[in-house]
C-alpha cells in the first residue's frame, strides 16, 4: 500500500515546491515559477508527502465560477504510483467547497501528466491538450451532501465488480446509459428511470452493485437507513419526508434504501400497525421524488415478497432487478481479492471457484480469512516449512467448515420470486 499522505500546502512547504518545479517543469511551462509561487500562498494548493519528503503538488486557482491548474507536479520516482490523481481529487474538493463548477488544465506538450487528468475524469480536448471536468458537487450542495451522511464514491467501482455479467450489462443497460445520456434518451423516447428494486438473497451483492452505479454515474450517493429514521422526535414518517425535502435540495443523486422491508412491509391487521404509517409516507413520497430530474431511487431487499404490493405496481419502480449468488467469474475476482501474492502460484483457482458455488460473497471471505489464520499459525509453530500464504488444502478445509449463509430453499423461492415479480 501506498505510504503517501496528502495534506494542504504550509509556507515552510516553499522551497521543496521549488525544487519539485524544477524536476518537472517543462522548458516552456503554461505557469512560470513566480506564479506558482504566488498561487501556493493565494490560491488553493495541496501537497503529497511520503514520510518528510514532498513528492508531489497541485495548484488551482478559482476565476470566478471556473478552476484553472496552475502546477500539477510529481517526482518522477513516485509517478506510477497514481498520485497526481489523488492530489487532482484533493484539489478539486477544495475548489467545489467555494462553488467552482469546472475545473481546467493547459498542459504543455511536452508535459507528462495527462495521465492523471484522464485518470481523474478529465475530458481530454483534441488537438489543444486542453482537459476540463466538472465537478460533480459543488457549492452549497457540499455541505447539504455531508449533512445527509452522503459522499461522492471513487471513480472505478464499476470495473471492480468482478464477473456478475448479466446483472452488470442490465444495470448499465436499463439505469446508467439513459441516465448518462438523458439527451440520447429522449431522442428515441425513452424516459430515463427515477426508481428501481434491487431483491435477491442476503449477502449477493446488492449493496455494492448500487454503489457501483452511483461511482458509474458520478452522482452524489446517499444512504437512508430505516433503523436511524427512528431518531426523529417526529417520527420515523416524519423522518423520512424531511430527508427527501432535502434530498430534493441538491442537484442530483442516486438515494439507497437498504432492507426497505422494514418501512414498506404489506399493510395489514385493524387496528393498523405503526410501520403502516411510514408505508404509506414512502408511497407518498416516491411519485414525487420521479417528478425530479437527476434522481434516481434503488431499495434493496432480502425479502421482496414481505414489501407491500401497492409498492411494487407499475407507476412506482420502473424495474424489479433479480441479484443472484456470484457467479463463476464473479467468484475467481473475490478469491483473486483474498490469496495472498505470493501463494497464488501455489493455490488450485480453479478448484476453489468449483468449491464454493452458491455461497456468497461474505462466505468466501470468511473461508479465505479462516485459511490464512491456519497458515499463520501453522508457520509461527514450524518457521522451517513455511510457504508464503495458504495451500488448496487450506482454503478447501475452510470451506467444508462453513454454513453457506443462502439455503437451497431460499435460491428456489429466489428464482420462483423472479419469475413472477422481476421486472426487467
Amino acid at each position: 500500500m501506498p505510504r503517501e499522505l496528502t495534506r494542504d500546502f504550509r509556507p515552510e512547504d516553499l522551497d521543496e515546491i521549488l525544487h519539485l518545479w524544477q524536476l518537472t517543469a517543462t522548458a516552456d511551462p503554461v505557469y512560470g515559477l513566480s506564479e506558482v509561487i504566488a498561487s501556493c500562498q493565494q490560491d488553493d494548493a495541496v501537497v503529497a508527502v511520503d514520510g518528510d519528503q514532498i513528492i508531489g503538488a497541485a495548484i488551482g486557482r478559482a476565476a470566478h465560477k471556473q478552476g484553472w491548474i496552475v502546477f500539477l507536479g510529481v517526482r518522477p520516482e513516485f509517478r506510477e504510483r497514481g498520485v497526481g490523481t489523488r492530489l487532482l481529487a484533493a484539489l478539486e474538493r477544495r475548489l467545489a467547497a467555494r462553488g467552482i463548477g469546472i475545473i481546467s488544465a493547459l498542459i504543455p506538450e511536452r508535459q507528462n501528466t495527462l495521465d492523471d487528468f484522464a485518470g481523474h475524469g478529465y475530458e481530454v480536448k483534441h488537438h489543444l491538450r486542453y482537459a476540463e471536468r466538472r465537478i460533480p458537487v459543488q457549492g452549497r450542495d457540499v455541505s447539504l451532501l455531508r449533512s445527509l451522511g452522503g459522499r461522492l464514491l471513487p471513480r472505478g467501482l464499476w470495473d471492480a465488480v468482478g464477473g456478475m455479467t448479466r446483472e452488470k450489462e442490465l444495470l448499465e443497460r436499463r439505469l446508467v446509459m439513459p441516465l448518462a445520456m438523458p439527451d440520447l434518451a429522449a431522442e428515441y423516447g425513452c424516459a430515463p428511470p427515477h426508481a428501481v428494486v434491487l431483491f435477491g438473497p442476503p449477502g449477493t451483492g446488492k449493496t455494492t452493485f448500487a454503489k457501483a452505479v452511483a461511482s458509474r454515474l458520478e452522482w452524489p450517493f446517499i444512504e437512508v437507513f430505516p433503523s436511524r429514521l427512528g431518531g426523529n422526535q417526529a417520527g420515523v414518517a416524519s423522518g423520512l419526508r424531511e430527508t427527501f425535502s432535502q434530498i430534493a435540495e441538491l442537484d442530483r443523486a442516486v438515494v439507497f434504501i437498504d432492507e426497505v422491508e422494514e418501512i414498506a412491509a404489506h399493510r395489514r391487521g385493524d387496528p393498523p400497525s405503526p410501520t403502516q404509517g411510514v408505508t404509506n409516507e414512502l408511497l407518498k413520497i416516491i411519485p414525487e421524488f420521479r417528478d425530479q430530474e437527476g434522481r434516481l431511487l434503488i431499495c434493496a431487499t432480502n425479502f421482496i415478497r414481505a414489501l407491500d404490493s401497492a409498492l411494487l405496481r407499475h407507476g412506482r419502480f420502473d424495474y424489479i432487478i433479480p441479484i443472484g449468488l456470484p457467479d463463476a467469474l464473479a467468484r475467481k475476482a473475490i478469491w483473486s481479492s483474498y490469496i495472498p501474492e505470493g501463494a497464488r502460484e501455489l493455490v488450485d483457482v480453479e478448484k476453489l471457484i468449483d468449491s464454493s458455488e452458491g455461497l456468497t460473497p461474505a462466505d468466501i471471505e470468511y473461508a479465505s480469512r479462516k485459511a490464512a489464520q491456519v497458515a499463520l499459525e501453522r508457520a509461527i509453530d514450524s518457521p522451517d516449512d513455511a510457504v508464503p500464504g495458504p495451500s488448496t488444502a487450506d482454503y478447501l478445509d475452510a470451506l467444508r467448515s462453513i454454513r453457506p449463509t443462502v439455503p437451497p430453499e431460499t435460491i428456489d423461492e429466489f428464482l420462483e420470486d423472479i419469475e413472477r415479480l422481476g421486472r426487467l
